[in-house]
């Protein structure tokens, strides 16, 4: 099987890139299923309802993400119902939405689980993800080997942990938050694929997607502004998994695919933002 994650999309630069790239890449790639980190998706911050049907529909089989699931209140309603969007298996018990799921591709079926870290995220405190994803590894593992953890984790330290924490026990673990693409993607000896930054879809000439000026400026007067999203440099990222009929991930293979859109202005903005 060939699995597609994109790295988390940030606003819609990153939605127009999964729409204008998506289906090209999954021919190419022969890809089985895919996954995409949506917790920036909606204005660079959480996802809303719209946005989590639209990318669904243009062929996104299981959505993940962070701590800004419940930022738009239409999420917290609709995700009881939208069984592919998952939010950290580590919130209290009784939260909205789900943590995992098991998904069909094609005659084979995947596990995703989304988890939470535990390291700078100040608004949020939940379960530890390391006795957590043991509970559920016992759940799922009696339905699928074939395992894809998404780590929302600010630190590479918390990630390298939960990789070797996890190492033959699931197919992978896939460092997302930092909306960096690393180089660090390999396969452990166990049969796990791992990678500490799945990068970004949506522009590169950005501070993680969003307008350079407003975010240094937020840094130079410690004063709270809008941040905003912009469209210069557009490139869908993440990473392709294979795994072989036991689970195991044989190969990883990083991705990066160049969007192009015309109008807009000199600094990479749409003329209608």
């Amino acid at each position: 099987m060939r699995i597609l994650y994109i790295g988390e999309i940030v606003g819609s630069p990153g939605v127009f890139c999964v729409k204008s790239r998506l289906a090209e890449i999954k021919e190419e790639k022969s890809i089985d299923f895919i996954i995409a980190c949506g917790d920036g998706a909606t204005g660079g911050f959480g996802i809303g309802k719209n946005h989590s049907i639209y990318l669904h529909k243009l062929g996104v089989d299981a959505i993940t993400s962070g701590e800004c699931i419940y930022y738009k209140k239409d999420m917290v309603t609709h995700i009881v119902k939208a069984s592919y969007v998952l939010r950290a298996a580590n919130y209290p018990y009784g939260n909205p939405g789900r943590g995992w799921n098991i998904f069909r591709a094609g005659d084979q079926a995947v596990a995703v689980v989304n988890l939470l870290g535990q390291s700078g995220f100040n608004r949020v405190h939940l379960n530890n993800p390391f006795l957590m994803i043991q509970n559920i590894l016992e759940k799922i593992s009696e339905e699928t080997r074939t395992i894809i953890v998404d780590f929302h984790a600010s630190t590479t330290a918390e990630k390298y942990t939960m990789f070797y924490h996890l190492e033959g026990k699931v197919t992978a673990v896939l460092g997302s938050h930092t909306k960096v693409l690393t180089a660090d993607a390999c396969v452990l000896p166990g049969g796990t694929a791992v990678i500490a930054g799945t990068g970004r879809t949506g522009s590169r000439y950005s501070v993680g997607g969003l307008d350079a000026e407003i975010e240094i400026r937020k840094f130079v007067t410690q004063i709270h502004e809008q941040s905003r999203v912009t469209w210069g440099d557009l490139e869908l990222q993440g990473v392709v998994v294979e795994t072989d009929a036991e689970g195991k991930a044989v190969g990883i293979e990083i991705v990066r695919e160049a969007c192009e859109v015309e109008d807009h202005d000199g600094a990479g903005n749409r003329q209608e933002d």
